[in-house]
């Protein structure tokens, strides 16, 4: 299984915008995908930042995410509420509880 991790600072005031965009919308895509296992959104409310993790079947799987044109699709739906670039990065999952 591997994992696709997106780090970003999000603008003041708009942490419970980019959860409702992420809920409603990101994740919904993201089931459609294949390989698609489970994903989250961990937020840091003191210092306005967000981490969005999904799990993959496959490594092929999360590289489709960028080949595709799906992960920046859905990057940009965050347009009006990240204060930077996301920074996305890729890990296999060695162990699991």
């Amino acid at each position: 299984m591997f994992a696709q991790s997106v780090r970003v600072q999000i603008q003041p005031g708009k942490l419970d915008d980019a959860v409702r965009i992420f809920t409603e919308s990101v994740l919904p895509a993201a089931r459609q995908q294949p390989g698609f296992k489970d994903g989250y959104f961990l937020v840091d409310r003191e210092n306005n930042r967000a981490i969005g993790l999904a799990l993959y079947e496959t490594k092929a799987d999360v590289e489709a995410l960028v080949n595709s044109g799906f992960y920046q699709e859905n990057v940009a739906k965050f347009a009006a509420v990240f204060a930077g670039p996301p920074e996305r990065e890729v890990y296999e999952v060695a162990a699991q509880a």
